[in-house]
């Protein structure tokens, strides 16, 4: 394990420790008022593993931990799917990607037909969520996404950068947490690669929201929901945020937001992608 995954590794768990509810394990309040937190003691001892070993863990040391003790930590810990996921990420004991990715600028030009074929707005997304294609209705949705230089097009960058996309998210707290929860989810196996270290330094730089958010360490993986744009020119616009993986370009995926039936967004969407808005 190198040392940028065990720092990692080891700020992740004193992070899901601290917020554990002590009554949820059958352990007393600490004091007179704190009910929150297990120590690092009883942590090991429901694990079944030692203090020392466990502090050093926590502490980021070049120690080697069995899959079977990362899973039982996980159980003490109560991380979910994704939260599990990533610990034996961090533990080395998932299916990792290389450590570095090539950059995808563009989509391959069959996956790009399918983007235009779709009448809804759609956009797929490199491994380091840089935006590699879209759609018109996509474009109509967000329209400055054509005059976005290459190296700004990234999802995560215009979340936290782009004052008119924050303008269009009546949800845009939530939602930006759910995107770094999700970005982390998938890249923190290449935690430590060049390229990952830079565009979330470039990032924290840029938006004290996205280092606030960053430093949480929240990871979930990702599930379909609806997302709600105010657009300036046709107003709000309703739809269910989904997401596909292409079987022969498993780097990227697609993003799809599809109109919610029952609302007047398909009809608004007309509007912006034929002109008559």
């Amino acid at each position: 394990m190198d040392e940028e995954r065990r720092r990692e590794l080891g700020q992740f768990l004193r992070d899901r420790r601290a917020n554990l509810v002590r009554a949820e394990h059958g352990l007393p309040p600490i004091g007179r008022s704190r009910t929150l937190g297990l120590r690092r003691e009883e942590i090991a001892a429901f694990a079944a593993v030692s203090v020392t070993w466990y502090t050093w863990l926590e502490q980021g040391r070049d120690i080697n931990a069995s899959r079977q003790v990362l899973e039982s930590i996980g159980r003490v810990l109560r991380l979910s799917a994704a939260e599990q996921a990533y610990l034996l990420a961090m533990g080395g004991y998932a299916a990792l990607p290389l450590a570095e990715v090539t950059a995808i600028e563009a989509a391959p030009p069959h996956l790009q037909a399918l983007l235009d074929a779709l009448d809804f707005p759609a956009f797929a997304v490199a491994p380091d969520w840089g935006i590699a294609g879209w759609n018109s209705a996509y474009a109509g949705l967000y329209s400055r996404i054509a005059e976005v230089v290459p190296e700004q097009r990234n999802l995560l960058w215009l979340i936290f950068t782009d004052p008119a996309l924050r303008r269009m998210l009546p949800d845009w707290e939530e939602t930006s947490r759910n995107f770094v929860a999700e970005f982390r989810a998938e890249a923190g196996p290449r935690l430590g690669s060049a390229a990952h270290t830079a565009l979330v330094a470039r990032l924290a730089a840029a938006s004290d929201e996205f280092a606030r958010i960053w430093s949480d360490h929240g990871v979930a993986g990702f599930a379909s929901r609806q997302r709600i744009f105010v657009h300036p020119e046709v107003g709000e616009l309703t739809f269910e945020h989904h997401r596909l993986v292409p079987s022969d370009a498993p780097d990227l995926h697609f993003v799809l937001y599809t109109p919610t039936p029952g609302t007047p967004t398909r009809e608004r969407l007309a509007q912006l992608t034929t002109g008559t808005g």
